[in-house]
């Protein structure tokens, strides 16, 4: 049976794969609270992934926002993103993961990026402003797993889920996406 880690397994997407991994009978799931494990403390993440000894882990953890949160918070979104990228993917290659699922989004993408996205398109233009701190954090995490493929042979990848919304979403007025703040207000 493989153990399986969805850090973020209470956000929106994280927690839809937990009930996916959920009805499958041959993964064991790992889960921690935030609460319990700050993913932006190294050590911490390092040492709870060795002594769970996942086989492999989903990042679908991050600290995410609508507009106004990513304006308000800027160094938040930043520093919060990257610290849990950086240390969920090296926690994974020290402890010898086989398999790291890192999850980006659709806004790393140059902000006027021809349709459809390919992903060579990655890094070609500006991004768009209201979302660049994050979107910059989450190009580092896809970069830094590119890295450790190419030179350590790490299997890390990286999938861009586009917007979303549904169960488990934020639709809060204040911090939420457009979509899940149409929905609120619709309702």
């Amino acid at each position: 049976m493989k153990k399986v880690w969805i850090a973020g397994h209470n956000g929106m997407v994280g927690s839809a794969l937990l009930r996916i991994f959920l009805k499958k009978k041959n993964f064991k799931i790992l889960k921690i609270d935030k609460k319990k494990l700050d993913l932006r403390n190294q050590n911490d993440v390092k040492k709870w992934v060795k002594r769970n000894q996942p086989d492999i882990i989903i990042n679908a953890a991050a600290k995410v926002g609508g507009i106004k949160h990513n304006a308000n918070f800027p160094a938040n979104f930043i520093y919060d993103n990257l610290m849990i990228s950086i240390n969920i993917i090296n926690a994974a290659y020290k402890n010898k993961v086989k398999k790291l699922f890192n999850l980006g989004s659709a806004c790393i993408y140059p902000k006027h990026c021809k349709q459809p996205i390919k992903e060579n398109y990655l890094l070609t233009g500006e991004l768009e402003k209201t979302n660049e701190w994050y979107a910059i954090a989450k190009i580092a995490g896809i970069k830094l797993c590119e890295a450790f493929k190419i030179q350590k042979g790490f299997d890390a990848i990286s999938l861009m889920p586009t917007n979303l919304y549904g169960p488990g979403d934020n639709y809060n007025y204040e911090n939420s996406h457009v979509i899940a703040a149409f929905i609120r207000k619709f309702y």
